[in-house]
This record gives structure tokens, sequence and C-alpha cells, in this order.
């Protein structure tokens, strides 16, 4: 009976796999948050690289006068 005790406790302390736990937890909110806000982040990204291109389109640098 101490035996399996001590297995029990054991295992209880043993951390090896928490990180990759951690990790898989956090992937899983992230898609989680994607897929529920997918359409206004993707709207969002598309908006925001119109104004961009749109800013490079008109740049035009200013000769140097010297």
């Amino acid at each position: 009976m101490r035996k399996v005790v001590n297995q029990v406790k054991a295992l209880w302390k043993d951390e090896s796999a928490q990180g990759a736990t951690e990790y898989i937890l956090l992937l899983a909110i992230v898609v989680g948050v994607a897929m529920f806000f997918g359409k206004d982040i993707k709207r969002i990204i598309t908006e925001k690289m119109g104004s961009i291109s749109g800013a490079i389109s008109g740049f035009s640098p200013e000769k140097d006068g010297g």
C-alpha cells in the first residue's frame, strides 16, 4: 500500500508535461478567439492594408535641392 501511495505522490509532483499542456491550452484559446472574431479581424486587416497601400502608392520622394 505504501508503494502505491508513493507512486501517486511521485505522479502528482511530476511536472514534465506541464509546459506542453500550457502551450496546448494557449493555442486552443488563440484558435477560439480567431474563430470567434475571424471576420472582424479580416476586415480590420484588409482596411489597414488598403490604407498602407494607398499611402505607399501616393508617396513621391522629394529631390534634394542641394
